[in-house]
């Protein structure tokens, strides 16, 4: 169990959490049990049962769709304070994707029954559930656009894109993200191959829209790179 502060405090920076009352989230940082993970360690496979929902507390993870050939299309990378696992949670059905912990992570993790128990007496986590489900579904119609419409460079900018948005939806000019992701990452987040990935990079390098760091990518012009999207 999760030291009561630390759990409070990771549940609060949660959006599925964020209207539920101090006294509902003291008795929900009961319930939780705090886990970690390695760089690279899956947290759970596809088609693992679904008993437990995952808060990030820390680290980033990735949402991947595994193919029978070993490679794999990551649907969603999250952050702190995003969720994950919530799908299987809710109707009790094996997980659909695989999570993966891009780099060390830790956890709160809530198991289905008290997670249903509050569903049933707070209206307010409800809406948040309904809100966090919308997003994922538009997440992944965004994602299938992108693969329909966009060329594979069209597709590494708009990623870009939103990766920045999604960490800070008022982002404008320059933008630095966290970068724990490597060129493989990169290439399952679009449909592309690392190599190929790699030279749209250093082509975006040349052209001053990006500078990559080791741990850090830094986006010079988001409206830029933006219009490089929707050529």
């Amino acid at each position: 169990m999760p030291d009561q502060e630390f759990a409070v405090r990771s549940l609060r920076q949660c959006a599925l959490f964020a209207h539920v009352e101090p006294d509902g989230l003291r008795a929900l940082a009961g319930a939780m049990v705090r886990r970690r993970f390695r760089r690279n360690e899956v947290i759970f496979h596809q088609g693992d049962p679904g008993d437990s929902l995952h808060i990030i507390a820390s680290g980033a993870v990735k949402i991947v769709l595994p193919s029978p050939e070993g490679e794999e299309a990551i649907i969603a990378t999250l952050q702190a304070g995003d969720f994950f696992g919530e799908l299987a949670l809710l109707d009790g059905s094996p997980h659909s994707a695989t999570a993966t912990a891009v780099e060390a992570v830790e956890t709160l993790s809530l198991a289905r029954a008290p997670f249903m128990q509050l569903l049933d007496e707070d209206a307010g986590l409800r809406d948040a559930l309904l809100a966090g489900l919308v997003a994922e579904l538009r997440r992944l119609t965004g994602h299938v656009e992108e693969l329909h419409f966009l060329d594979l460079a069209g597709r590494l900018a708009m990623r870009l894109v939103r990766l920045a948005r999604e960490r800070d939806p008022a982002a404008e000019g320059e933008v630095e993200l966290d970068w724990p992701f490597t060129q493989s990452d990169l290439a399952a987040m679009i449909g592309g191959t690392r190599q190929s990935v790699n030279r749209l990079l250093s082509r975006l390098v040349e052209d001053g829209l990006l500078v990559i760091e080791h741990d850090t990518l830094v986006i010079t012009d988001l409206h830029t790179l933006a219009e490089r999207a929707e050529r």
